[in-house]
């Protein structure tokens, strides 16, 4: 198969999908708009599908663009790298050290499991590069799927044709109370015993907020929430501020992050869900990404019982 594009117009088409403007990509490519959109053009007759819907005051990715983007990045950072060791006799890298692993992650899976196992597999000799990806449950799927992330971790136990799911290990929801809070004892609390509190909730339409929302659901409890925000981080703040107690999942919260508060689990019903790793089904993974699962999978086995 005859390959009709080269590297110039790959380069214009990563250019286009980060500013998202002709003007302001041309200017960074030192190019006029007119050469930048036979580029754009040229791409796509070659690959078959539009890459961009236009409009006269917005350049939008399409979902092509989306799956174009990982791979496209690879080319170019492998073709720099190639060009870099030709240049230079005295640069030397390893296969190892050349290659880029690209993981997808629901934020919630990033504190408690993705850093301690990078700072193992960064230890490691001859560890790739890591590209983190952070994304919504779907997106981590949809990002495997389409070839812009190597493999990922999500709550989203996916049926999808062509992807494996492969459980890790379930994360409760549980309760971050202040150290001095009449609260902070040890052993389990019951939704019900939050009636009255000033309760941090995550915010409507996350996917926390869903699985919290269905659980509770039909129960006669009498519980509202004073403080409602999107991210982790917020919620604890506002705990050691001492402005309520917090329901959220374990695996969202930093290990750092965990001092000086208490952690006490929730109950009556126990709130979890599953976090699996999402691979491609039938198609191996690159020495650096099998890696990097594999520490990946210790570390879940490690952590997950014990939280």
């Amino acid at each position: 198969m005859r390959i009709g594009f080269d590297f110039g117009d790959l380069e214009a088409f990563l250019v286009l999908y980060e500013t998202g403007s002709f003007v302001a990509a041309a200017r960074h490519l030192g190019q006029s708009q007119s050469a930048l959109t036979r580029r754009v053009r040229k791409l796509e007759e070659e690959l078959g599908t539009r890459l961009f819907d236009r409009t006269t005051r917005s350049v939008r990715p399409t979902l092509a663009a989306k799956r174009l983007r990982g791979r496209a990045q690879a080319m170019m950072d492998d073709a720099r790298e190639t060009l870099r060791e030709l240049q230079d006799d005295t640069a030397r890298y390893g296969f190892q050290t050349r290659a880029i692993v690209t993981l997808a992650s629901v934020p919630s899976a990033i504190p408690r499991l993705v850093i301690p196992a990078l700072g193992l597999y960064g230890a490691g000799s001859g560890a790739s590069r890591v590209r983190l990806l952070d994304l919504l449950a779907n997106e981590v799927v949809e990002a495997v799927q389409g070839g812009e992330a190597d493999f990922g971790i999500t709550s989203l136990a996916t049926e999808e044709p062509g992807l494996r799911f492969e459980t890790l290990y379930d994360d409760r929801i549980v309760l971050a109370v202040p150290a001095d809070h009449p609260m902070a004892g040890e052993g389990p609390v019951k939704w019900a015993d939050l009636e009255g509190q000033r309760l941090i909730l995550p915010a409507q339409g996350g996917g926390n907020r869903a699985l919290i929302d269905r659980a509770l659901a039909g129960r006669d409890l009498r519980l509202f929430w004073t403080y409602e925000v999107p991210r982790t981080a917020t919620a604890l703040e506002l705990v050691r501020a001492e402005l309520g107690v917090a329901a959220l999942p374990l695996a969202a919260v930093p290990l750092r992050d965990g001092e000086g508060l208490i952690l006490r689990p929730l109950v009556e019903p126990v709130v979890s869900r599953r976090f699996g790793l999402v691979t491609r089904a039938g198609t191996a993974l690159p020495e650096g990404a099998k890696a990097l699962c594999d520490v990946i999978r210790a570390e879940a086995a490690r952590r997950g019982p014990r939280d």
